[in-house]
């Protein structure tokens, strides 16, 4: 059922705890719920705030924030050895991973502990320790602001990138996903090289997926804050990518520099967390904000910090690192 929040308090609903307003702000939990409500046209100012884990608001927002609730996942069909699943855009993306887990389904265990909704996973292309979301979804349902009607948009035609995706550019502002489906495996398909995984699986006995899960967890918790405790969004930067002659000149200066591949030709990436910490910024604090002090990736909000602060520390990142290497890293976040 609709239900309708005016002046609602965002504040609980960002992972940034930042307090904010916003003029309007609806839960919605199906396409003709979207009919009733953009019947008269969309208004000038909205869009779509679902976990509030990849946003930060820096102001009070004068629109209308569109939140899905539903929470059904369902297991459609099963052929040619994959498994399709259809997941509400309501579902949290880890009571996902621990269905598929549960259910003995790979291909999302790496994904494990991310935070937000499955409805957001497509937007972001969400990834960690060597898989993303793309590898796994076949297509996205949507409602359409414009048209008013329900669309389906194959995985081909989302122009999925790191940490990239159509609904980011040509469909912002213009449709709310509603469901994604996914493409899982009964067959066994772990994905260890990346990082400490595999030591991590190995130490808890072999690569099960609920070994898999659980070292992926660990991994995260060990690494990351928890944003129930300490106000963040996760990376808050990217992974920038360098041309490889570039890449090879700082790796010469700084031969423990790490490198991985990029998905741009004649590129290669740089991992933004080292670039970080060696600009000398990793741990700092100035106020109620600063930079997590065991992944530089994360700013973290200490209590009481304004999104207006949130972002000055991140030009005081980017800054460092820019003076330090010569590399401009971007922002991951949304930021409204």
């Amino acid at each position: 059922m609709i239900q309708v929040f005016q002046h609602a308090d965002l504040t609980g609903r960002n992972s940034f705890h930042v307090k904010q307003h916003a003029a309007r702000l609806v839960e919605f939990e199906t396409a003709e719920e979207l009919r009733a409500l953009f019947a008269g046209g969309a208004p000038e100012c909205w869009t779509v705030l679902a976990g509030g884990n990849n946003i930060l608001f820096t102001r009070d927002y004068d629109g209308l924030l569109v939140t899905p609730v539903s929470q059904r996942i369902a297991l459609l069909d099963e052929c040619g050895g994959e498994v399709r699943v259809r997941v509400d855009a309501g579902v949290e993306w880890d009571d996902l991973v621990e269905w598929a887990v549960r259910h003995e389904l790979w291909g999302i265990e790496n994904l494990s502990l991310i935070p937000g909704k499955a409805g957001a996973a497509p937007v972001q292309n969400i990834g960690a320790y060597g898989r993303e979301a793309k590898d796994v979804i076949r297509r996205v349902e949507m409602y359409c602001v414009e048209s008013g009607s329900m669309l389906t948009l194959d995985a081909a035609h989302c122009e999925f990138g790191y940490r990239e995706s159509i609904f980011k550019h040509a469909l912002k502002g213009r449709v709310v996903i509603t469901a994604i489906e996914i493409g899982l495996s009964r067959t066994p398909q772990p994905h260890l090289g990346y990082g400490d995984v595999e030591r991590e699986v190995e130490a808890r006995g072999g690569a099960t997926l609920r070994n898999i899960r659980d070292a992926i967890i660990a991994i995260r918790q060990a690494k990351l804050p928890d944003t129930a405790v300490l106000g963040n969004a996760g990376s808050f930067f990217k992974n920038p990518s360098v041309e490889l002659s570039v890449a090879e000149r700082l790796q010469a200066e700084w031969p423990e520099m790490p490198l991985y591949p990029s998905q741009e030709a004649g590129k290669a990436k740089l991992a933004a967390g080292w670039l970080i910490d060696r600009a000398g910024m990793k741990g700092y604090r100035e106020g109620s904000v600063g930079v997590h002090e065991r992944q530089a990736l994360v700013l973290v909000n200490h209590g009481g910090a304004t999104g207006s602060e949130v972002i000055a520390l991140a030009r005081k990142v980017q800054a460092a690192v820019r003076d330090k290497f010569g590399v401009e890293i971007d922002t991951e976040v949304n930021i409204l």
